[in-house]
């Protein structure tokens, strides 16, 4: 037998279901199980790693049907390019999360049973990548299943907590309510399918061929649309993403963000492109409005927050945004005919898919280590923990300018990618289109200018000046398996930054499948040192030159500043007036937002309040004050309270049947079967 990358992946997910089980039966032996788990989560992810890699580098689709689902209903598996590609980003994320999880998870021994965790862990893996595989309609909502309640017991994992319980109820609402509109959706295109015995119409293969009226194609894709945006966060269905990200394990909330809200944005893109393939532009039209408004909603929301993984989780709506704008401008380019451009936006919204979970990885994963060293996730509560803790701030600084879009590392070459595309868009006829994709344009950069200011915010709030908290907690840096999965993610974080043009020359064969061309990144003068999108005269980019470059001016300063001797003089703390500063008088990241939140206030909803201590209040001179800022999502009391109130009262009208009496039960069968008889002819 020849060894086919399906084998790798086939093997990872056997790997996954079976240390899930082992951990079962190793409950006892706390770091025997950690130890033995995550280990095998670390192989099982580099193996699909290898697939993913193997897939796309070949170009060759590698298809597998495996007679163990219900009778005439076996799992169908596909591997091509684009499978390939979702394979890769879970796989490298999960194998540097799963490294670090050994150091994370070990902290937790002695204060609780860690066998759930690793169990759910497991399954969460393998539920992601068998997503990936599915190649039919039944397995894929399966494997959909399998990934959405092994995460929910993760979010659950500190259950005696009332807000992890809401959290988790929140978030396994909202991922059912949108695997119904996925469900829906298969069922749609299913339905059309002809020529096909038996439910072999449920097989993508069966959907790739079928003809779409564009009345039912339209529908099929909303209801996927809308089911796979709640799971990607997509405003405004956002709302359970700020609440189940901070208060799973940080290892988790890497996961969940990192590559789990990926998996949603292949099911876009798989339905999209290639189970329909025929789409009007409007559609895109509708996607991009959508990645529009999660973008610069995502980072106004994540500005406006102290708690410092609620402000990570803000951004993956931020970040999905950004990515669905690419996907969008593809689809409005491919409808209209423009291969080219279809291909440069779609390679954007996927090199910014695999940039996003590296840095978001990356970012949690140090969030995570702050929490372990101080257990404080507020912000105003830190500050000078570069002192202590000096890996993980100058990781943790990484993926700020990763995130923030600033070269050399990885941000910046998705972003310009995606600048580059809304560039090209005059090309369009439609004159909608030449009003829409400048205003967007200018949203981008404004997301960009206010997500660098975000991330200023949190890494200064955090790691520089003096420790704000009221407690004097014993800081100290993470164990060395937290700090290698960091270091892992940092280094990928400033590769990809380097040598875009490596990774996305490996992409092309995505775009080359979906929308029938590549984009040519190496066509410069130099090769892999020039990306070129379209073409040298109209814009390229050296990721080399400009590492290089920064580089040097770094050295330069360090051997001007630090070289000659008087140079730098250490002078007391400016105290503005003051004579006894306390670090307590500190920027704090509520007064760091304050100006944005004066500007945009009316996105949100604000109370602030300043009360006087009830001590001192008679005083002519108060005495101290305490200052109260609440801000909202408005979207919970535009959409998501009426709707919680109709449901309570149609339940309160609704139980009133219940009445716990037989008689009153009895009538109600007899009355169901004379109705019933009615309408039987």
């Amino acid at each position: 037998m020849i060894l086919e990358p399906m084998h790798l992946a086939g093997a990872a997910v056997i790997l996954l279901i079976g240390a899930s089980v082992l951990a079962i039966f190793l409950g006892r032996f706390q770091h025997l199980l950690l130890a033995v788990s995550f280990s095998l989560a670390s192989v099982a992810s580099l193996l699909t790693l290898v697939a993913g890699i193997w897939t796309v580098s070949s170009n060759i689709i590698y298809q597998a049907v495996m007679a163990i689902g219900l009778p005439d209903l076996p799992f169908h598996l596909r591997l091509d390019p684009l499978a390939g590609f979702f394979m890769t980003v879970i796989g490298l994320l999960s194998f540097f999360v799963s490294v670090y999880s050994i150091g994370y998870v070990r902290e937790m021994i002695g204060q609780r049973p860690i066998t759930r965790l690793v169990v759910f862990y497991e399954l969460f893996l393998a539920g992601m990548f068998m997503v990936i595989l599915a190649d039919d309609a039944f397995f894929f909502l399966i494997a959909w299943e399998v990934m959405a309640a092994a995460s929910y017991f993760l979010v659950l994992f500190e259950d005696e907590r009332l807000e992890n319980r809401r959290a988790a109820f929140l978030y396994m609402v909202v991922a059912h309510v949108g695997a119904i509109a996925i469900l829906l959706s298969f069922g749609v295109m299913a339905g059309l399918v002809t020529g096909f015995e038996g439910f072999q119409g449920y097989t993508f293969d069966a959907m790739r061929q079928a003809e779409f009226t564009p009345a039912w194609a339209t529908a099929a894709f909303l209801l996927a649309f809308f089911g796979f945006a709640a799971k990607a966060g997509v405003i405004p269905l956002h709302v359970w993403l700020p609440e189940a990200h901070p208060v799973a394990p940080s290892n988790v909330s890497a996961l969940m963000s990192g590559v789990m809200l990926k998996t949603a944005i292949y099911g876009v893109i798989r339905v999209t492109f290639d189970l329909i393939s025929v789409f009007p532009w409007w559609w895109g039209t509708v996607v991009l409005v959508f990645g529009l408004i999660s973008a610069i909603m995502g980072v106004l929301y994540a500005l406006m927050q102290h708690d410092l993984k609620r402000l990570l989780a803000y951004h993956s709506v931020e970040n999905i945004g950004i990515i669905l704008i690419g996907i969008g401008l593809s689809m409005i380019f491919h409808s209209f005919g423009f291969p080219l451009l279809a291909a440069l936006a779609l390679i954007a919204g996927l090199y910014h898919t695999l940039n996003h979970a590296i840095f978001k990885g990356l970012l949690f994963m140090g969030a995570g280590a702050v929490l372990h060293a101080t257990h404080e996730r507020n912000m105003e509560e830190m500050g000078g923990l570069i002192h202590h803790m000096p890996w993980t701030a100058a990781l943790f600084l990484v993926g700020c300018i990763s995130i923030s879009g600033l070269p050399p590392f990885n941000g910046f070459v998705s972003e310009w990618l995606t600048f580059q595309a809304f560039l090209l868009s005059p090309s369009l006829p439609s004159p909608l289109m030449k009003l829409l994709i400048p205003m967007g344009a200018a949203l981008l950069a404004l997301t960009a200018a206010l997500a660098a200011a975000c991330f200023v915010k949190a890494f200064g709030v955090t790691f520089l000046g003096h420790w704000r908290g009221h407690h004097n907690p014993s800081i100290h840096e993470v164990n060395w398996p937290m700090r290698i999965g960091m270091i892992m993610a940092a280094v990928c974080c400033l590769v990809l930054g380097i040598l875009p043009t490596i990774v996305i020359d490996w992409m092309d064969a995505v775009p080359v499948q979906l929308v029938g061309t590549s984009i040519s990144p190496t066509a410069g003068a130099f090769g892999w040192m020039w990306l070129t999108p379209v073409a040298p005269e109209r814009a390229s980019y050296s990721g080399p030159i400009v590492f290089f470059g920064i580089l040097g001016v770094i050295l330069l300063a360090y051997l001007l500043l630090h070289v000659r001797s008087g140079t730098i003089k250490r002078v007391p703390l400016w105290d503005c007036g003051f004579e006894k500063v306390t670090p307590r008088m500190q920027y704090t990241a509520t007064a760091f937002s304050m100006p944005i939140r004066r500007i945009f206030g009316f996105l949100f909803s604000i109370r602030e309040q300043i009360k006087l201590d009830p001590r001192v209040a008679h005083r002519t001179v108060p005495g101290k004050m305490h200052y109260y800022l609440r801000v909202r999502d408005r979207f919970w009391g535009w959409l998501y309270k009426p709707l919680i109130d109709i449901s309570f009262w149609i339940s309160r009208k609704v139980g009133r049947l219940q009445q716990g009496r037989i008689q009153i039960y009895l009538i109600y069968s007899f009355v169901t079967i004379i109705v019933l008889l009615m309408f039987m002819r």
